[in-house]
């Protein structure tokens, strides 16, 4: 509902609210252009250490969305859509009531949204999807004496959880998205997957502690709550691990090892409040997804070719760069660490092939240039750590991201990856670390980046 906004006064002072209003639109517009004109895809735009940024919510009905904003240019995959929402219809042969783990449908559904899923699939929904088959478990095991669920009745509720998610907005094919079916909620070869057992064998004292609060900061360098887990299969699983050296099946006895971990997390989840529980497990996967680059490269040979033995800034070199990395921009959304781990790979792959000169720096490639752009103008890392994809009925799906991403890529000086650790502060010196690590604003000692709320539609129209 729109509110009418009276203005009472004379004349001279509304004249004087209109001349106000045309001064602040006039520069509005001069500094779009000046934005626009100084505005190239591959150059760093700060000369400087970056600084904090803040983009507020910009609320637009979606009836102004254009259908197509750039008429030449195809629909990007980040501009604002809206899902079309259903009453779900159940097989009834799933004992759950869902409704009891609503937020966290809402939430997986929000992060696997139909148009982003695709884009946002390995930093964002699979790590929520994967945790709301835990937290499934552990509330399903609540009426039961079993930690994990029987075949049919995994293939009963798994296609219930799709229906529902899908119901919500969610894509329908997450479960291939992320390799994810029934057997999830199974425990497959796991030789223990009762309560009683579980507990009779379990440290289960200190396996609460260790995991209840999970700090995303440290237990990736640092880890307390990983190794918890990995003892607590190793204990479930021993039986199997007996069999398997005596029959040499060493790759039977590593499935019943990561089988076990599943019957972990779902004691776990039995334990915790559901709210605790995913943001123990989004912690957990954040240090799985932050050690990969998920971007695949192709044969980089005609960078190679131009761009060996260069030692200035070459139109050729720079040129052949460009469009590599305008290929590897139209993948996925990747996290500020899997981009530096990204950029040292492709960095390897040049320095294998002979190109032994920095070309990132020669050609200004930055980190943020190995992320999906839009329309190959823009760019935005999601933060390492862990983030949702959040919907507005209003403004449209949105995100937070590391503004403080235009850091140039690395390049190893060798191309050894051995010595190459996330862990390194000198080498992680633009990404979060925790408050006491340095003092906030001061590059190199640890700063700690806000990662403010950026609007896809902002994405779009920047």
């Amino acid at each position: 509902m729109q509110k009418e906004i009276h203005i009472e006064g004379t004349f001279s002072q509304l004249f004087l609210l209109f001349g106000f209003w045309l001064t602040f639109y006039e520069a509005a517009v001069a500094a779009q252009k000046l934005t626009e004109q100084n505005h190239l895809p591959l150059k760093s735009e700060f000369a400087k250490s970056p600084s904090y940024e803040l983009f507020k919510l910009i609320e637009i009905s979606p009836a102004v969305f254009p259908d197509h904003p750039l008429p030449t240019e195809p629909l990007p995959p980040m501009y604002p859509t809206f899902p079309n929402t259903y009453n779900p219809v159940l097989s009834g042969k799933c004992p759950v009531n869902f409704s009891d783990i609503s937020s966290i449908l809402e939430r997986t559904a929000s992060d696997c949204s139909q148009p982003l899923a695709a884009f946002v699939g390995n930093a964002i929904c699979c790590p929520q999807f994967s945790s709301l088959l835990h937290i499934f478990e552990g509330y399903y095991s609540l009426s039961s004496t079993e930690l994990v669920l029987k075949n049919v009745t995994a293939d009963d509720c798994f296609s219930d959880i799709i229906t529902v998610l899908v119901s919500q907005g969610a894509n329908s094919s997450i479960d291939s998205l992320c390799s994810l079916n029934s057997s999830s909620l199974t425990g497959g070869s796991c030789p223990v997957k009762d309560v009683h057992s579980f507990e009779k064998r379990v440290n289960t004292s200190k396996l609460l502690e260790a995991c209840e609060t999970v700090d995303p900061l440290k237990e990736c360098c640092r880890p307390v709550c990983q190794p918890a887990i990995v003892d607590a299969a190793l204990q479930l699983s021993a039986g199997q691990l007996t069999i398997g050296r005596t029959r040499n099946v060493i790759g039977g006895a590593v499935d019943a090892i990561n089988d076990c971990k599943m019957v972990v997390y779902s004691w776990l989840s039995r334990k915790l409040p559901a709210e605790a529980a995913n943001t123990a497990f989004r912690a957990l996967t954040a240090c799985k997804v932050n050690k990969v680059c998920p971007l695949k490269f192709e044969d980089p040979s005609e960078v190679v070719e131009a761009c060996q033995n260069k030692a200035a800034p070459s139109p050729s070199c720079c040129s052949a760069l460009t469009n590599y990395v305008g290929g590897i921009q139209k993948q996925m959304l990747i996290t500020n660490k899997q981009a530096i781990v990204c950029a040292t790979i492709f960095a390897s792959m040049l320095q294998n092939a002979g190109v032994m000169t920095n070309v990132y720096k020669l050609c200004d490639v930055d980190l943020k240039d190995f992320n999906l752009q839009a329309f190959g103008q823009q760019g935005c890392l999601l933060g390492s750590l862990p983030v949702d994809v959040i919907f507005d009925s209003t403004s449209g799906y949105s995100f937070s991201c590391d503004l403080n991403d235009d850091t140039e890529a690395p390049w190893p000086s060798s191309s050894s990856m051995a010595s190459f650790s996330l862990c390194a502060e000198k080498s992680l010196a633009a990404l979060p670390t925790s408050n006491s690590s340095g003092d906030p604003g001061t590059r190199g000692s640890g700063l700690e980046f806000a990662l403010p709320l950026f609007l896809l539609i902002v994405f779009v129209f920047l």
